[in-house]
């Protein structure tokens, strides 16, 4: 098999991206982890850019990489002095990278346009910026910005540019679709014509604004390329950059090249999420591979064949990128859904009680729930549906009071419950109603329930349901939770969106208690 190169650079390009920004320890987290997955090349910033950067290439020399390089990413050499005496060509020898990453320019627009150099001034650049880097005895890596728009433009220019790096002694050179507008057919024409001209290995970073970065990284690399450089998640700037997550998945699984470590690909799914949290980032369901609806089935005639041969609706099995099958119930879902979702219970051969639990899913999501995305709440209805829900508490009546002062408004929560014989009348303050609610009743419970003390809410999102009703519109809230084990997911609907939040935090309450009696299992 052929060895594929991985080159990420989710700490430079990727950390341009719109609402993207990692410290410093972030960086140092995510370098370890990428290095643990065997990624060759980890590109950790522009040393000249900011403090951050530059002290990022000081720490980074204390990790222990087993695998991975590390590079330093600059330009090369301004215009007019040597590149011995260029502040950026110092900043990159003075990081101690043993890998040097030199952007420079391709097309001649940007040659004349932007930079406003000669055409022959960019040339000696190039060669210049690449032989120093060579003679402090790095590897050098060279990055052809614009390369595919350089050679539509002026092949026989863009050409010489990329010559000028391999003779100056380029280790790599990386053909760079900046623009992310060339499509797959041209990347490969381009790499096969490039091969003709130099002997050096070339790379292949692809931009993400047509949508086919992953598809033309893969089409580089069924021409010839041997490194493919790209971001965890695709993240990066406007649309973002090859989405090193899917691309590993499609070289190795489907192409069937050697990279990372033996079991690396077993483990996207836990780098791709590892970086969203670092990043501050919402999950994508949707992405291929490893996202949560990656191998989800809802369809009831999809359920009934995947429960039967799990390939007759799946590329790949879900633990091969190390993500799992769900099974989802909705008003969609036929009994097959409901035997697969409910597996865990030991039910599937009491037909009467599969009829049940599918009748009250269609009923409810009828008046507006959604299971699909609140499984315990799920899982709470199929016990009641069995005859083996055990209320953790009784209700007596609950009020929210909204005190207007001169600066902030005070939230209190006053509620009042049963539990076995005893009787707690309790209030608890709080940002909002339902931390309020929820403060309230952590209250009322944790004499009881003192395992409640684990658990936190995460995530509180509300949806209008109908909203052709104006303010009498019903409204469902969707709770996530978590404590040391996992994390669930609880819904409610309403007009009121009180008595919503209510419904889900008591969900949430109700499933982590019968979760420690042993009820239900995650």
């Amino acid at each position: 098999m052929a060895r594929i190169q991985l080159y990420d650079t989710t700490l430079r390009d990727g950390s341009q991206g719109e609402g993207v920004n990692f410290s410093l320890q972030d960086k140092l987290l995510i370098t370890q982890r990428l290095d643990d997955l065997g990624f060759d090349y980890i590109e950790g910033g522009y040393p000249l850019s900011n403090p951050k950067d530059e002290e990022y290439f000081q720490r980074v020399r204390e990790l222990p990489l087993k695998h991975a390089k590390v590079c330093a990413f600059g330009m090369t050499r301004r215009k007019g002095i040597s590149a011995a005496e260029d502040v950026g060509m110092q900043a990159l020898i003075a990081s101690e990278a043993p890998v040097c990453t030199v952007v420079g320019k391709t097309w001649d627009l940007h040659v004349t346009e932007v930079l406003r150099v000669s055409l022959e001034e960019n040339l000696a650049m190039i060669r210049d910026s690449i032989a120093f880097v060579k003679s402090q005895g790095r590897e050098a890596i060279y990055d052809a910005e614009h390369c595919f728009d350089g050679w539509k433009a002026n092949p026989e220019y863009a050409l010489q540019t990329l010559k000028a790096a391999a003779e100056a002694g380029a280790d790599m050179i990386v053909m760079c679709d900046t623009n992310g507008g060339t499509l797959p057919h041209q990347i490969a024409d381009y790499v096969r014509q490039l091969q003709q001209h130099v002997s050096v290995s070339i790379g292949i970073h692809c931009h993400n604004d047509s949508d086919l970065a992953t598809a033309n990284s893969l089409a580089a690399v069924a021409a010839g390329a041997i490194q493919v450089q790209g971001t965890i998640n695709g993240i990066g700037e406007r649309c973002g950059n090859t989405d090193l997550i899917c691309t590993a998945a499609n070289l190795s699984l489907k192409l069937d090249y050697d990279l990372l470590t033996p079991d690396g690909i077993r483990h996207l799914t836990k780098l791709s999420r590892y970086v969203y949290e670092l990043a501050n980032m919402n999950f994508r369901n949707g992405q291929p591979f490893v996202g949560a609806s990656a191998f989800a089935h809802k369809g009831g005639m999809h359920v009934h064949a995947v429960n039967r041969v799990a390939h007759s609706y799946e590329h790949l099995p879900p633990e091969s990128v190390g993500n799992q099958r769900r099974i989802l119930v909705s008003e969609l879902s036929g009994r097959s859904n409901i035997i697969a979702k409910t597996e865990k219970f030991r039910i599937s051969e009491d037909g009467d009680l599969m009829l049940r639990i599918l009748n009250a899913v269609q009923d409810l999501e009828a008046a507006g729930y959604q299971f699909e995305a609140a499984e315990a709440s799920f899982d709470l209805l199929v016990l009641k549906q069995m005859g083996q829900f055990q209320a953790g508490f009784e209700l007596d009546h609950y009020r929210v009071n909204i005190v207007n002062q001169q600066r902030d408004p005070m939230i209190e929560a006053v509620i009042k419950l049963k539990t076995g014989d005893e009787i707690q009348h309790v209030v608890g303050e709080g940002d909002g109603p339902v931390n309020a609610l929820d403060s309230a009743l952590r209250k009322a419970l944790l004499p009881v329930y003192p395992e409640l003390a684990e658990m936190s809410l995460v995530d509180y999102r509300v949806r209008v349901i109908n909203s052709t009703e104006g303010t009498a519109a019903r409204v469902r809230v969707v709770i996530e939770s978590r404590d040391g084990e996992s994390v669930w997911t609880t819904v409610g609907v309403s007009e009121n969106i009180i008595e919503a939040s209510w419904i889900a935090l008591v969900d949430a309450v109700e499933y982590k208690i019968h979760r420690n009696r042993g009820a239900v299992s995650t």
